[in-house]
């Protein structure tokens, strides 16, 4: 059975289906010919269970929070003002879409809404200054995946919601290796800069007072990050009252920065039904597709599988982070955590692992998932905000950062204590 969901799935996505229609399908195709019990008529009764979660409500209240930031040009700001501060680095303007990135991933929650703000403000900058136009977009798509590691982050919510873990505890586990990542990738730059300068564009320097009168622009969304995880961890708000919190937040600093029109707020309520619709589309069809899988029996099989294997606990993880990385070329990431969720998280329970390490691990994974051909979102979002050029590009340029990832899996599996000891310390 093993086979045939897997060979089903690839099918049906290179079909061009839409992901959530494809989850349907298979689970209607599961119940037809591998389960004796005619599980389509608990379809009604897993569709509301799957959507009755006070916890998904959070979903729509970031994703508005991400589109009133983006839409009302608080963006800009941002950018410019972290321009004045690291473009004097080797690499120049690269750690501004870096440092862009890092900032508004802890306010959307989505990479590619982050992807996608960045590459918008930052391209026009590239071919103006003459940056190499390989690293720049590599590097806006690379930044753009810290959207679902450093909190609030849309896919730890429903990492939480499908293995009935502590968001909190989630969010916490996502700052440190979020921010890490974020040193890496700069690392990364300046020593590619410096073994190859012309790749790293014009540096700049500002006069400090300007540097200082950026700060001011950075202030907004700081508070905004500070209000939400804030509110979290002091046992104000759940996770889906701070982000409806945020979005009150967001509404005023895009009124201060007189960014609030009719439009801006039509575009971004428009925006925010159709993200919303496709994520609850993909965990009501996840649902049910795991649902009949569980029916049939292929949970038991896999875990005969890898007990067969007589894995140790090491090889087993490595054997899953393969898994990942395979899955990841071929299938949208929130598909592969909403499919994959239920059967692996079990068997990885059973080998002695904690569950809010592994969420951070499979975060690291889904981010190279991101950037890497041919489903890799964050590549199509970057090329799509470039005026010439090919995919090519873009993909050369964000394989750096991709190895940088894997390095980070690596350090996560090596030493646990990077995801969990703010969870541990805090409790």
């Amino acid at each position: 059975m093993i086979g045939y969901v897997s060979i089903g799935l690839l099918g049906l996505l290179a079909l061009s289906i839409p992901v959530g229609i494809v989850l349907f399908l298979l689970g209607f195709g599961i119940d037809a010919f591998f389960s004796s019990f005619p599980l389509t008529k608990g379809l009604g009764n897993m569709v509301w269970s799957a959507s009755n979660s006070a916890t998904l409500i959070a979903i729509p209240f970031f994703v508005l929070l991400g589109e009133i930031l983006v839409r009302s040009g608080v963006a800009t700001r941002t950018y410019a003002a972290l321009d004045r501060w690291v473009s004097w680095l080797p690499g120049g303007l690269v750690h501004a879409n870096i440092a862009t990135a890092t900032m508004f991933s802890a306010t959307s929650g989505s990479s590619v809404a982050t992807a996608a703000t960045v590459a918008t403000v930052a391209m026009p900058q590239a071919e103006k200054l003459g940056y190499d136009p390989k690293l720049f977009s590599g590097a806006i798509a690379a930044g753009g995946t810290l959207g679902i590691m450093i909190p609030p982050s849309i896919n730890l919510i429903v990492y939480g919601f499908l293995t009935q873990s502590s968001i909190p505890q989630l969010f916490l586990a996502g700052l440190i290796p979020g921010l890490a990542l974020a040193l890496m990738f700069m690392l990364v730059t300046v020593i590619i800069c410096m073994i190859r300068p012309d790749l790293g564009g014009l540096r700049r320097t500002f006069p400090f007072p300007q540097m200082l009168r950026a700060l001011i622009d950075l202030v907004p969304i700081l508070l905004l990050f500070g209000m939400i995880v804030g509110s979290i961890y002091a046992g104000w708000a759940t996770p889906t009252e701070a982000a409806a919190v945020g979005v009150a937040g967001a509404f005023v600093i895009a009124l201060a920065f007189g960014g609030v029109s009719w439009d801006m707020l039509t575009q971004s309520l428009t925006g925010t039904v159709k993200i919303t619709s496709m994520i609850m589309l993909i965990v009501i069809g996840a649902s049910f597709l795991n649902f009949t899988l569980a029916s049939a029996g292929l949970g038991r099989e896999l875990t005969a599988f890898m007990d067969g294997l007589g894995l140790s606990p090491l090889a087993f993880i490595l054997v899953v982070v393969v898994l990942y990385i395979v899955l990841g070329f071929f299938i949208e990431t929130l598909s592969l955590m909403v499919v994959t969720i239920p059967i692996i998280v079990p068997m990885v329970l059973v080998q002695g692992y904690d569950v809010i390490w592994f969420g951070i691990l499979m975060i690291v994974l889904i981010e190279m998932a991101l950037i890497t051909p041919p489903v890799g979102l964050n590549l199509y979002v970057v090329q799509g905000a470039r005026k010439s050029g090919s995919l090519n590009e873009v993909m050369l340029g964000a394989l750096p950062y991709c190895l940088t990832m894997l390095l980070m899996a690596v350090l996560l599996i090596a030493f646990p204590s990077i995801a969990l000891f703010l969870p541990n310390a805090l409790q």
